[in-house]
Formats: C-alpha cells, sequence, structure tokens
C-alpha cells in the first residue's frame, strides 16, 4: 500500500490593497439568479434559488488558462463573487451584509456538452462545472460599510465585444437573501466564497480567445484562453 504524504493544499486568494490572504474554504454556486439568463437557459423568471458546488481547487487567479480536455462548448459565465467573513446558520435578511467580508470578480467556467449531458440523464453535472480552475477570481475587494452593490454594473467581453452586460442590482435574489436562504442549508463559515449567478450572454469561448469581465466599484478580471 502507498504511504500517504500529501501535504493539503490550501486556496488561498489576495486580498485588494493588503498583504492579507483570504483562505478559500468553500465555494457555493447559484444557478439562474438573473431573469434574463434564466429565460435564455429556458426556466422561469423566478424560482427559489438553487445551488450547487466547486472544490476549493476550482478557485484561480491565472491569467492564462488553459482550455480544458473533453469538452467542445466551453462557456463563461461572468459573476460577482461574495465572500463570507462571519459565519453563522440561519441568518436573517436583515443581518446578512454583516456576514460579507469582500467582493471578487469571478467566472464561472462551464464544459456545456458536459453539463447538458448529465442532465440529459437525469445524473449530477458535477463534470460540466467542478474541475480544476473552473472559478478564476479576482483579488478580493474590502468595501465600507455604506458600498452599494445593487448599484454596480457587471459585464464581459470576449476579444473587446460586448457579450454579458447587467447590473447586480437585476439578480432575482439579492446578495443578503442569497446568504440568509444558503445559511439555512448549510452553516456559512470565514473562507466560503459564493459566485451569485450570471446575466444574459454567455457563449462558447476558444483558444485564442482574450475576456475581459468587471463589476464597477469592485474589481476586474482578465483571461487569455491558452491551449
Amino acid at each position: 500500500m502507498t504511504k500517504y504524504t500529501h501535504e493539503p493544499k490550501i486556496t488561498s486568494v489576495q486580498v485588494l490593497d493588503s498583504s492579507e490572504l483570504y483562505p478559500v474554504h468553500r465555494v457555493f454556486c447559484v444557478g439562474r439568479n438573473y431573469a434574463d439568463h434564466a429565460r435564455e437557459m429556458g426556466h422561469d423568471d423566478r424560482e427559489p434559488p438553487f445551488f450547487f458546488m466547486k472544490p476549493s481547487h476550482a478557485v484561480s487567479h491565472h491569467r492564462q488558462h488553459p482550455y480544458p480536455d473533453q469538452t467542445t462548448n466551453y462557456h463563461f459565465e461572468m459573476e460577482l463573487v461574495i465572500a463570507i467573513g462571519k459565519g453563522g446558520a440561519r441568518i436573517p435578511t436583515e443581518q446578512a451584509i454583516d456576514h460579507v467580508y469582500g467582493y471578487a470578480v469571478g467566472i464561472d467556467f462551464t464544459r456545456r456538452d458536459l453539463q447538458q449531458a448529465a442532465k440529459d440523464k437525469g445524473r449530477p453535472w458535477e463534470i460540466g462545472k467542478s474541475f480544476d480552475s473552473s472559478a478564476p477570481i479576482s483579488p478580493i475587494s474590502c468595501l465600507p460599510s455604506n458600498f452599494s452593490i445593487k448599484d454596480q454594473r457587471i459585464t464581459l467581453s470576449v476579444n473587446d465585444q460586448v457579450k454579458q452586460d447587467s447590473t447586480i442590482a437585476s439578480m432575482i435574489w439579492s446578495v443578503e437573501e442569497i446568504i440568509a436562504h444558503l445559511s439555512i442549508y448549510f452553516e456559512l463559515q470565514p473562507g466560503d466564497l459564493i459566485f451569485s449567478g450570471t446575466p444574459a450572454g454567455v457563449g462558447a469561448v476558444v483558444a485564442g480567445d482574450r475576456l475581459f469581465g468587471s463589476v464597477s466599484g469592485v474589481g476586474k478580471i482578465e483571461i487569455d484562453i491558452t491551449r
């Protein structure tokens, strides 16, 4: 029997304008949280939020992003990322913002063909969502308590062509509602990241494409798809 010698790797995210690092505990993702995206995917505008997870090692901060194996339909999904700084269970909506450490800009990359094949067979679709480096994010911004995240614009361009353009106010479930609802089912912990959903306009990329995404007042992310 092989002796276990591996030292566990802890994924950390840089904190903007600080030497501090944010150790990642878990990565939660909200599905279909913009009405226009829900419609483009063939679903109703508003339904109770649902969640899926990615492993912590899905988080990356490298600009060079290799096109993954086993897919020919690789999609971007631009998202606001919520970083939890204070844990809790059954958090009231009106107290949820007190649990936010900061925000980041992230892309939920999806092997859409593998996800759809799993859906068609009624199987879990982690194979399409939860692979290595599938959740690149920017450094985390710690913002003042009076900062209004709802007023911010979220955009993503591919090769200088705008593909996604919306506002955080267009989310079906607000930041506070997401945290409160998720905390019913999981006791949230410092280090938990929540990808809050993507606007309409998701699409495929290929090797050689350059992506630029931003959430105004929060940060930006630049990705080069490589082979």
